[in-house]
């Protein structure tokens, strides 16, 4: 065989391998750092739930304040309630209807109440107050 063919060949073999190994340690870095991001990201998925005629909730009777607050912030019904500002009522009967836990059902109803109040005194304007609303 021709020498030049066989260096080649090796060196055709070295770099396979290395391109291979460099790409497996790629993907087992990725797959650490996915999964991390995933489970931050669906940590409180467990505490949403389907009520009798179909609507979400969030169930978190029998949790602590924080993961009560935490599970708030990271659920997409804190979004839908925004969605109906600057109804108010709608929204303190939305927390009513839509969370079960008392320690976040009172601290939601105190949040929008006060809200409110400094809405309507002119305290804070519309902008304002959406974005204490994002907030518990």
């Amino acid at each position: 065989m021709d020498k030049n063919l066989l260096v080649f060949i090796a060196v055709g073999l070295a770099f396979i391998y290395f391109v291979t190994h460099f790409i497996n340690d790629l993907q087992e870095e990725d797959a650490q750092l996915q999964s991390t991001a995933y489970q931050k990201k669906h940590s409180f998925d467990q505490f949403m739930k389907r009520d009798s005629i179909g609507q979400d909730i969030l169930d978190v009777e029998g949790e602590s304040e924080e993961v009560q607050v935490s599970a708030w912030n990271q659920s997409k019904l804190k979004q839908e309630l925004i969605g109906y500002f600057p109804d108010f009522d709608t929204m303190k009967l939305f927390a009513k209807e839509r969370v079960r836990g008392e320690i976040l059902h009172s601290k939601l109803h105190q949040h929008i109440d006060s809200v409110e109040k400094r809405f309507f005194s002119g305290e804070i304007d519309a902008e304002k107050a959406k974005k204490e609303l994002e907030t518990l």
